[in-house]
């Protein structure tokens, strides 16, 4: 099925965030993967990762909190 950019499109931001988000987590498809290696721009990624990287520690700090805080701690 060919895409809507072309094949020589780099790929959309929203894309780019489905990569690194199935990255972070290991479920990244070779698909996805082969179309980020050759038409994405290395920078992209770190940037997005460190962005995922930061949101997901927080979350976490987030509910160490919450937990906490309903636990009278």
């Amino acid at each position: 099925m060919p895409s809507a950019q072309g094949d020589d499109a780099p790929p959309s931001f929203w894309q780019t965030v489905g990569s690194v988000l199935a990255a972070f987590f290991g479920v990244q498809s070779s698909r996805a993967r082969k179309r980020d290696f050759t038409r994405g721009q290395p920078w992209h990624y770190v940037v997005m990762g460190l962005v995922v990287t930061i949101v997901f520690v927080a979350v976490l700090a987030g509910l160490v909190r919450l937990v906490l805080t309903v636990a009278g701690v």
